[in-house]
């Protein structure tokens, strides 16, 4: 049967059609694998607390695998739901909320491949090594953290999007080999003097601003500052692009921020909001709070809890540690990562004690003690050397142990943040770190073993020998390196005989990147080794032919 239809009729029903082609226009997303992509919803109802206002979306994929991810409160009635995938794909979802109003929207998000420089995905411990980490695609991810505290507020309410501060320390960053910045949310003062008169665009120290609306002298627990929260956005944004992965410590009790008591409500609001609007991140690690246990602000039981939250809330499963040492050994099956804070002269020793008293996880040193100097003394720690900061890390890796590596002038709220290219100050050598990074992409670090050595060097045999001195890692496969400080003259090397009875060796200048040509010999039990950098640190390179 057919119908007359006026054309006003036609007009209306072709605007009610175009306008539902919009709307569903609006709630179609394309995003690469592994980039977070926001979706927007605008809440129409008026609420007091609009913190307290609960959303979020279940993802389905082409499988049937449903993902929870909650959103968060971004202000000027706006929630957003922050989503990313390691595939890709079609993932349709459905909204869900305590706003009747902002649930049961549908759409759908395209995940594309990218076929130049794939972003690699989140941490993960390397499936086949526990002790190492690696990226979600499998690529191993040799870990080397810089200590930037103070990064949130390097370019705080500069113009929109503009981070030029950031940029080029993070730049500096980047081109000096490390790939992890370890960092607070937020920090308002250290509890020590600064010696030298730092200039004040140097100077990040007591913000005007907190976490909270209001100041830190003076905050409103009720109210987040969501502000300060789209800058950190931007912050994380841009070490995702530079390839840096953001170690977050969420909370920091030395550096005289005023928090709400623990397990408020205010209290409670802030640390999920940061796992929900964070969580869609790759390039994160989670750290419940710098030195947890040692300013009788928290105890175990509240970590604990802490930590349980984060793994209600992050529907990614970043992995989790506390910078405190004294909570990860009582505590260890509640973390990812055994954080470490070792000073001690006889660090390599200890760290490997540490590397294997946990065979299941991996170590990290978050502090080693070397502090390198600048031209503003800033907590010179025990060891202020460049070098002597560069052979302390060496001292962790060879350890099997992860590290850090910290400025005066960049760790805390004195940043200098173009200091690679400031001619008033003596640069800092960040460019020692280069060749530690490549070292180890050279060589595979996840294929390597740390071991402790016999207390003898009589028994000359079996694979915790292996030299006369120096730090030796292996893949038990015929590659060995062994980490000769400089007080070595020389080094004999405890290897067995393998079937081509030959061994190639090459020096790695640690300061330079430089290699030596290989030199091909004989296995000889026992043969000594003397680099050809007299008085220096180096590595030795040994491999059966």
């Amino acid at each position: 049967m057919l119908f007359k239809t006026s054309k006003s009729a036609l007009y209306i029903v072709f605007i009610f059609l175009l306008s539902n082609a919009v709307e569903l226009f609006a709630q179609s997303y394309q995003t690469p694998v592994n980039k977070p992509i926001d979706i927007k919803l605008q809440s129409k109802s008026k609420v007091d607390k609009p913190f307290e206002v609960s959303v979020g979306a279940l993802f389905s994929d082409s499988k049937g695998i449903v993902r929870k991810i909650d959103g968060f409160y971004n202000g000027n009635g706006e929630y957003v739901i922050r989503f990313r995938s390691a595939e890709a794909g079609q993932f349709s979802y459905t909204t869900y909320s305590s706003d009747p109003k902002m649930a049961g929207i549908e759409g759908v998000v395209e995940v594309k491949s990218q076929q130049e420089n794939p972003l690699k995905g989140q941490i993960v411990i390397d499936k086949n090594n526990p002790q190492k980490l690696a990226y979600e695609n499998g690529d191993p991810y040799f870990a080397l953290a810089f200590e930037l505290d103070w990064l949130f507020s390097l370019d705080y309410k500069n113009e929109v999007g503009k981070l030029p501060k950031s940029n080029q320390i993070l730049e500096s960053v980047k081109e000096s080999g490390f790939n992890q910045v370890v960092m607070n949310v937020y920090a308002y003062n250290v509890g020590w003097p600064t010696q030298g008169e730092v200039l004040a665009e140097y100077s990040f120290k007591k913000p005007n601003y907190s976490v909270f609306e209001g100041t830190n002298e003076n905050p409103d627990f009720d109210k987040l500052n969501i502000d300060f929260f789209k800058h950190l956005d931007k912050v994380m944004e841009l070490l995702q692009e530079k390839g840096i992965v953001s170690h977050l410590m969420i909370y920091v009790w030395n550096k005289k921020v005023n928090w709400p008591d623990m397990y408020s409500e205010a209290d409670n609001r802030f640390f999920d909001y940061v796992i929900k609007r964070y969580q869609a991140y790759p390039n994160l690690i989670w750290d419940v709070s710098k030195e947890a246990l040692d300013y009788g602000r928290c105890d175990i039981p509240y970590i604990n809890e802490r930590i349980a939250r984060i793994r209600k809330n992050d529907a990614y499963n970043h992995l989790v540690t506390v910078h405190d040492y004294e909570y990860c050994s009582r505590e260890p099956q509640r973390v990812d990562i055994i954080s470490i804070q070792n000073w001690r002269s006889d660090l390599y020793s200890q760290s490997t004690e540490a590397y294997h008293l946990y065979p299941d996880k991996p170590v990290m040193n978050i502090e080693h003690g070397g502090y390198e100097e600048g031209p503003f003394t800033n907590f010179p720690g025990n060891y202020t050397d460049p070098k002597v900061c560069l052979e302390r890390n060496y001292q962790c890796v060879f350890a099997g142990v992860y590290s850090t590596y910290y400025w005066q002038n960049t760790s805390w709220d004195v940043v200098i943040y173009d200091a690679l290219n400031n001619e008033k100050y003596p640069k800092p050598r960040f460019d020692y770190y280069k060749p530690l990074q490549s070292l180890f992409t050279e060589i595979d670090f996840n294929s390597l073993q740390a071991y402790k050595p016999k207390l003898t060097t009589n028994s000359r045999l079996g694979n915790d020998n292996m030299a006369t001195s120096g730090y030796a890692l292996t893949d038990d496969n015929g590659l060995y390196l062994y980490y000769v400080p400089k007080e070595n003259s020389q080094l004999n090397v405890v290897v067995p005989k393998e079937q081509q009875g030959k061994y190639k060796a090459r020096w790695f200048n640690i300061f330079t990147g430089e290699f030596t040509e290989e030199v091909i010999s004989d296995y000889q039990l026992f043969k000594s080794y003397q680099s050809p950098w007299k008085g220096e640190s180096a590595v030795l390179i040994l491999e059966s032919r």
